[in-house]
């Protein structure tokens, strides 16, 4: 467990639900999650405790570093959720859900059908947890391998003839997918007229380097980062979609009062770069991830 806790993909969803359970006790909490520490249990805080050992402010990722990009993500896909919403989804297809509870928390329509998607260890995992509790809107649970191409194709064409203006969810699932699934993935959501946004991850080339030098691959060996396009936007465009909405979590950061934490090498590196780079190159350099609202070009 000390060498690397995480032993496959689903247990990302622990450690993610254990961070928004930890936001919530915040004195300037961007949002509560009273259920995540429920679905999290032992096996998320262990998760935690085993990934934060050995950081220190000399670290290249600082103490604090996940939790501070967590729950920034957290809130601007709940606003991304919450615009789209008001604008006239009417379902919300949560692929890869993992231990979201967005369908209890959110301030949602009840009119609203919310419809998430996962292997079915983790579906039986929060019918088990969560039976006592009530959703705000309609919540529908599927037990699937998105690998599964052809159930997948049959669910997303149901749901397709069901609903009139989807959003697609992927939070935390692109880049652990191959740009061969993620152009997959692309082609079937676009083949369905209902399904009108989807958000999903960005990380630039730099973040990516930078998450290689911190030691962050060494202990996600087993949940690899897989989707590292060269040109990430132009191979979106390429599979017929668009940024309606870009949101970076660095300037999302400063308008929520959350700024990012630093170590003491970034601190130094950055006034040292700093001091021959151009305005365009520090605002490029802010640009080192986002969560991207597309829409079918």
């Amino acid at each position: 467990m000390a060498d690397t806790p995480i032993n496959d993909v689903s247990d990302t969803a622990f450690l993610v639900a254990t961070f928004r359970a930890m936001e919530g006790k915040r004195d300037d909490a961007l949002f509560h999650d009273p259920l995540a520490g429920k679905l999290a249990g032992a096996h998320g805080r262990n998760i935690v405790a085993a990934m934060s050992r050995g950081r220190t402010l000399f670290s290249p990722m600082p103490p604090g570093f996940t939790a501070w990009m967590i729950a920034i993500r957290t809130r601007i896909i709940d606003d991304l959720i919450l615009a789209t919403v008001g604008e006239g989804a009417d379902a919300i297809l949560n692929l890869g859900a993992g231990l979201d509870t967005r369908p209890y928390r959110l301030d949602l329509p009840a009119s609203l059908h919310w419809i998430e998607v996962d292997y079915p260890r983790i579906i039986d995992l929060k019918d088990r947890e969560l039976g006592g509790d009530r959703p705000r809107c309609h919540l529908e649970r599927e037990r699937l391998d998105l690998a599964d191409l052809p159930t997948r194709a049959t669910l997303f064409s149901e749901l397709n003839g069901r609903f009139k203006n989807i959003l697609v969810l992927t939070e935390g699932v692109v880049p652990y997918l191959s740009e061969e699934a993620v152009a997959r993935l692309a082609h079937d959501i676009r083949s369905q007229p209902s399904f009108r946004h989807w958000i999903v991850d960005y990380f630039s080339a730099a973040a990516m380097r930078h998450r290689r030098r911190a030691g962050v691959e060494r202990q996600m060996r087993n949940a690899p980062f897989l989707f590292q396009p060269k040109d990430y936007f132009g191979f979106f465009r390429q599979q017929g979609f668009a940024p309606a909405d870009i949101r970076y979590l660095w300037r999302e950061s400063r308008r929520y009062g959350r700024t990012m934490p630093l170590s003491l090498p970034m601190i130094i590196g950055g006034a040292l770069t700093g001091l021959t780079m151009s305005k365009e190159d520090r605002d490029e350099r802010r640009k080192f991830a986002a969560y991207v609202l597309l829409a079918p070009t």
